[in-house]
């Protein structure tokens, strides 16, 4: 049995609006761990005390599903239907509901692109839910700007910040500064990333503990939140790298 919303919430932290849609579940040792990603960005997210077998399960079109999902309440009983080993059906049960999705064969699904942590991070800092939602809100005003600039710099008193500007920083644009305390190895770091992207993690991590992001000038932001669900552990991690 697991949480509807539970499932719901782990979902949206891969799926992101869309933007990852084929991926492959991955049950190990009761808990469930999803990768997905293309050049560019790539995210892992994982969900502890899922009771079910190991095996690997293709799911081939995450909006399907999560419109199936939409439907139910309450706790939901997952078990599929196997034909020569392989996971030909996923069913979902609550008290109203039974629902059959059909299940991809992993083997076809495409690999997903995967980063390694670089030997520094130049840049860190902890983001409150106060600062997440000032950026999501940063971001919304400026809804047709697609890429934002996170630079190291000092305040007033000479301590070192983070600022998110979204907007062109030259010229007449408009443009939102927002700035958050980090620990900071090198004052020179400006890089461009995409804002959507940015977004996306950050509203679909809303319900989570904890937000560290990290920053190294070979031109890659990680994003780690950790949480959980319905008193289950569930953490989340996202690579982005920056625009060229």
């Amino acid at each position: 049995m697991i949480n509807k919303n539970s499932l719901e919430s782990l979902i949206q932290k891969y799926y992101l609006n869309g933007l990852n849609n084929q991926v492959k579940w991955r049950i190990k040792d009761n808990t469930l761990t999803v990768y997905a990603g293309v050049k560019g960005r790539a995210c892992k997210v994982y969900l502890e005390d899922f009771n079910f077998e190991d095996c690997e399960l293709g799911i081939f079109d995450t909006h399907k599903l999560s419109k199936l999902l939409s439907i139910t309440s309450g706790e939901l009983m997952i078990t599929t239907e196997k034909n020569n080993q392989l996971h030909r059906k996923l069913y979902l049960a609550d008290s109203n509901y039974s629902l059959d999705y059909a299940l991809a064969d992993p083997l076809i699904m495409g690999k997903v692109t995967w980063y390694e942590d670089p030997e520094e991070y130049e840049v860190q800092l902890d983001a409150s839910a106060d600062d997440i939602n000032y950026l999501i809100k940063a971001k919304n005003a400026l809804s047709d700007v697609d890429q934002m600039l996170i630079r190291t710099t000092e305040d007033l008193d000479g301590s070192p910040i983070v600022e998110f500007l979204f907007g062109d920083k030259e010229g007449f644009s408009n443009k939102i500064t927002y700035q958050i305390q980090g620990q900071i190895k090198d004052n020179d770091i400006e890089m461009p990333f995409d804002s959507n992207v940015f977004k996306d993690i950050l509203s679909n991590n809303k319900d989570m503990d904890s937000c560290n992001i990290k920053l190294s000038k070979q031109g890659m932001m990680k994003i780690e939140f950790k949480g959980e669900l319905n008193n289950k552990k569930s953490d989340s991690i996202y690579y982005i790298a920056r625009n060229e």
